[in-house]
């Protein structure tokens, strides 16, 4: 199945299409409309938020799979939430029919891992053991190639990403262009990954998830008042020429920039917040409602992989919030700051 690369315009109002059904998912579909319904509401999230203590936020949470003790540890929360995502990340990979698919979202993983190798190596830090094991290169082997500095082994795609940020790296030895380096090699391969598997969804996902990394990009280098120009991403919806206009003008212009762009309401509230409080909250948020409700429009669809990858992230996305929720009252924060900060799309 061909797809182009390069939309010339959006041809869609709210949020992209998702593609068609597929029977072979029924069962599987049917499993995770009923998860759905045992998420957390973003009621019960608020609630949370304005809970006075810790203590109480636990309680709350004690008849849900949240449950954690009255007086846990941050180390035990976290360990806590990480059984409850790799529960969902081992459903995930049971109930897809498609490894391309299953590959798509464990790279995640890989990337993630390559990024933390990559930093200790150029810092000449030890290698470590702490690699993420839900990769599609297991954790063990992750090492023992960094050790063994046999990049070969790697799949192609983390080949590319070990080479671009070594030298990306070391053409100013500014450990920041590792990230941006990898990041590049990653979204410029789920495009393509997408396409090769025949995935209308994952390939809206993939575009998606880079005009929303574009539009915090562009908002951050305005903050800063820097005109890096090369960390805008191709291949989104959004061309990357808008982004560098962005950049040449102030923030009263972005709103007009964007009008005709699905982005339309996250950008103002976004540049809206940040100009008031001096404060990304509003633009994470905005990020995050407009890619969650993206996710929900595959509830249409009777059957499919659409609704199981959706759910996995939905569910990650829960997870989060609850880590920041038992967090921010452990540490005290004010449910006004947690409350900017908590999505709309669970509603």
């Amino acid at each position: 199945m061909q797809m182009n690369s390069e939309p010339s315009t959006i041809d869609f109002v709210r949020y992209p299409p998702v593609g068609a059904e597929d029977w072979r998912y029924a069962f599987a579909t049917a499993k995770v409309r009923v998860l759905e319904t045992m998420m957390l509401s973003r009621a019960m999230l608020s609630e949370l938020a304005h809970t006075d203590s810790f203590e109480a936020a636990a309680e709350m949470l004690g008849g849900t799979e949240y449950a954690v003790p009255a007086q846990a540890s941050a180390e035990e929360i976290e360990e806590m939430l990480l059984s409850r995502r790799r529960q969902v990340r081992q459903l995930f990979v049971q109930l897809a029919e498609d490894p391309g698919l299953v590959q798509m979202f464990q790279a995640r993983e890989d990337f993630a891992n390559m990024r933390l190798a990559v930093r200790r190596v150029v810092t000449d830090r030890p290698l470590g053991t702490d690699y993420s094991p839900e990769g599609a290169v297991p954790a063990e082997e992750f090492e023992e190639i960094f050790q063994q500095e046999n990049y070969e082994r790697f799949p192609e795609y983390l080949q590319e990403a070990v080479e671009a940020a070594v030298l990306a790296y070391y053409e100013n030895k500014d450990i920041r262009q590792i990230d941006y380096a990898i990041d590049r090699v990653e979204a410029a391969w789920r495009v393509r990954h997408s396409q090769a598997i025949g995935s209308v969804f994952c390939l809206s996902l993939s575009r998606v998830r880079i005009d929303l990394y574009n539009i915090r990009t562009l908002l951050r280098l305005k903050a800063a008042e820097r005109q890096e120009r090369f960390h805008f991403l191709p291949d989104g919806f959004i061309e990357t020429a808008r982004f560098v206009q962005g950049l040449e003008h102030n923030y009263d212009a972005l709103v007009p920039l964007f009008y005709a762009t699905p982005y339309l309401e996250l950008i103002e509230e976004g540049t809206r917040y940040l100009r008031e409080k001096g404060s990304f909250l509003a633009l994470e948020r905005g990020c995050e409602d407009y890619l969650m409700e993206f996710l929900k429009t595959t509830r249409q669809l009777a059957a499919g992989p659409q609704p199981i990858a959706a759910y996995l992230l939905m569910k990650e996305a829960e997870i989060r919030t609850v880590r920041m929720l038992l967090m921010g009252r452990k540490n005290g924060l004010s449910a006004e700051l947690l409350l900017d900060r908590l999505g709309t799309w669970m509603d």
